[in-house]
């Protein structure tokens, strides 16, 4: 399939800090990179993705808000201009061409800030004690001020750097805590998430549920990633599956 560049947004508001031009992502660049960064850590056996397991990734009704539905066309278009980025780069050593992110240092933060960024882009805005628990697979964090330390950083990021990189929403009405949102799309629109500051804490209830839901699919694609190794190694054919 040949890939075709999606134009970036240049969406930029006043009221918010921006990243530097080149790094403002579209919604579907953001949840296949984000894909990309939680699957290397929760199952690296079956990493790099290949464009249908990375399709599967970002569609999963489980750890994603918003959920989406997004096409084959939609996540190859958005691989190509996340490599026009460096962001993603493309194994072509097997027979089917699979792909790896490559964050860190495309966008030059530390390994903990890439996996806060990671989870805002697949979660949405979140509180530092839910960051701190929706993390645990990818990084464990000494306590939340270690989360809040990071997060500090990634918000007064200066500007020869790129600038922000997180801003910190106001309180919701009825919440509690303060939620942090991502700005690799641009300035947020606050508005757009203040009606779900309502369901953090059925999100929470729901987090064991959905944490066991994921081990369960990192544990399939584990067997699924041995079995191909052994029968590549007896010289059998491995049987076909939807991936």
């Amino acid at each position: 399939m040949t890939l075709t560049p999606t134009p970036l947004s240049d969406t930029t508001e006043a009221s918010q800090p921006t990243t530097k031009a080149g790094l403002i992502l579209t919604p579907v660049e953001a949840r296949v990179l984000g894909t990309l960064m939680e699957k290397a850590r929760t199952v690296p056996d079956s990493y790099p993705l290949s464009l249908n397991s990375l399709l599967l990734g970002c569609n999963q009704k489980t750890t994603r808000d918003p959920v989406m539905d997004l096409s084959e066309p939609e996540v190859a278009s958005a691989i190509d201009s996340l490599q026009n980025l460096s962001l993603v780069r493309t194994n072509t050593s097997g027979r089917v061409a699979r792909f790896e992110h490559n964050f860190q240092r495309g966008v030059g933060v530390p390994e903990q800030s890439a996996v806060l960024l990671g989870v805002l882009m697949l979660r949405g805005p979140q509180t530092s004690a839910e960051l701190r628990l929706n993390t645990e697979r990818w990084y464990k964090f000494a306590d939340i001020s270690s989360v809040e330390g990071f997060l500090e950083e990634l918000q007064d990021r200066s500007e020869t750097k790129g600038g922000a990189l997180v801003v910190k929403l106001a309180r919701a009405p009825g919440a509690r805590e303060q939620r942090w949102a991502h700005l690799l799309c641009g300035p947020v629109d606050e508005s757009q998430w203040a009606s779900g500051a309502g369901g953090v804490s059925h999100r929470a209830a729901d987090n064991s549920t959905l944490e066991r839901i994921d081990r369960l699919e990192a544990e399939v694609a584990s067997l699924r990633a041995t079995v191909n190794q052994l029968c590549a190694e007896l010289g059998v054919t491995a049987v076909a599956t939807a991936e």
